[in-house]
């Protein structure tokens, strides 16, 4: 028969002591978690299951959104508006082109009450009246002792009254207010023409400032007839288009075709006042610009969204 030995001594003898300790009661050594990140997964389930966290995050993400919208507010107010312009008097004076109004501005080179149509200045047209009135006159007589006084009053009087008839109906004719919208707006392209263009600005603002000390520069060729071509006047020019689409748009909500057509003239301009800011360098020239056309900064800075 084998021999038999004690489980406790044989354990002794083994380890050392007698005293043991089962693997399946060996506490875990691993630190506990007393604290929960907040992007864990442990901390969304227990949001998930804790209403009063629930609550806590639901204001957080409240607030967050309500002072983002004011921040967003603030900045655009700053900014200012992309479409529209401040009333200065040469806005003021388009506008009243092209609503047909009479409006009269010291700054402004024409006014709305001596713009004519068809090409036609206030001075040819007085010229032609006198020259009419001219021709139309009755002839003479070769002798002054056969003539009637009576009849020649009489012919004078009524020659006088058909020059004035003819003048009133040649006047209406060609008054602005009795044409329509693309007569006014070819009056402001002109405006803005003779307004922005460098054979007039070149003699009354500086030029912008000098880029190296150095004076070897090709000799330009001088300007032949008025400037249609540079960047302020297409801005002019798109802004009075601008203003034109916005006045429509007040009153038809459903014009979808002239909302887009808004917003390719809108981000056409923005993209000729960066190119003239970045050309010269926030200078008179482009002072001049904003200051005339009533634009903020929102016309040519971020992203335009309409």
């Amino acid at each position: 028969m084998p021999p038999r030995f004690a489980a406790s001594s044989l354990l002794k003898s083994l380890s050392g002591s007698a005293h043991t300790h089962s693997p399946l009661t060996i506490a875990p050594r691993q630190p506990c978690k007393t604290t929960l990140r907040a992007g864990s997964t442990e901390a969304r389930q227990r949001r998930r299951h804790d209403p009063f966290l629930m609550a806590q995050s639901r204001q957080r993400k409240a607030a967050n959104i309500s002072r983002q919208r004011e921040l967003e507010e603030q900045r655009q107010s700053a900014l200012g508006d992309a479409v529209k312009s401040d009333p200065t008097p040469f806005i003021q004076d388009i506008q009243a082109v092209q609503t047909g109004q009479s409006f009269q501005s010291d700054t402004s080179k024409q006014s709305s009450t001596g713009a004519l149509n068809y090409f036609v200045k206030p001075a040819e047209l007085e010229n032609a009246f006198e020259y009419s009135k001219t021709l139309t006159e009755p002839l003479p007589a070769e002798d002054q002792n056969l003539v009637d006084p009576a009849k020649l009053e009489k012919e004078l009087k009524a020659h006088q009254q058909d020059d004035n008839n003819a003048q009133e109906a040649i006047r209406r004719i060609m008054n602005l207010a009795n044409g329509n919208t693309q007569d006014r707006t070819r009056v402001n392209i002109q405006s803005c023409i003779e307004t922005f263009g460098r054979h007039n600005t070149d003699q009354v603002l500086p030029p912008k400032p000098a880029t190296s000390l150095s004076e070897d520069h090709p000799t330009k060729t001088p300007r032949a007839g008025p400037d249609t071509g540079s960047p302020e006047v297409q801005v002019a020019i798109l802004t009075t288009k601008i203003l034109n689409l916005t006045r429509h748009l007040e009153t038809t909500n459903k014009d979808r075709h002239n909302k887009r057509n808004l917003r390719l003239l809108v981000h056409k301009r923005q993209k000729l006042l960066r190119y003239l800011r970045k050309k010269e360098r926030g200078g008179p020239r482009w002072q001049n610009l904003m200051a005339s056309l009533g634009l903020s900064d929102a016309a040519w800075k971020n992203e335009i969204s309409m």
